[in-house]
């Protein structure tokens, strides 16, 4: 098991920057392939980004590459989105994820932990 908490989500002017902290407890942080999605009212929860265990292998989806970077300190247990150049589209909420096995899913089934999540408003 582990547990997932976000942080530092608020509301952003557009082309302003943001940075998402996830903390994990429980088992080995490092043991987790991590990824951030974000659910928008309405709309089915999307992927955003994915890092391995070792943060050498990262994948972002299309609408985020270039503006937004994930990392993660293992030594820390904490998992990192920085958000720059926001849209007023990025607004949602955004959940942090663990899985077990190999491989920058993008599927939301694929991770079998979750966090609460932390909202993230762009004004435009």
């Amino acid at each position: 098991q582990v547990q997932l908490v976000e942080s530092g989500g608020g509301l952003v002017q557009a082309g302003g920057s943001l940075r998402l902290s996830c903390g994990a407890s429980g088992r080995t942080f490092s043991r987790y392939t991590m990824a951030w999605f974000r659910q928008a009212p309405g709309k089915e929860r999307e992927f955003v980004a994915a890092i391995n265990w070792s943060g050498g292998s990262t994948n972002y989806a299309d609408s985020v590459k270039g503006r937004f970077t994930i990392s993660r300190v293992n030594a820390k247990n904490t998992l990192y989105l920085q958000m720059n150049s926001l849209k007023h589209e990025d607004t949602a909420v955004y959940y942090c994820a663990a899985k077990g096995a190999y491989g920058l899913a993008t599927g939301p089934r694929e991770y079998d932990y979750w966090g609460q999540g932390t909202q993230v408003t762009v004004s435009s």
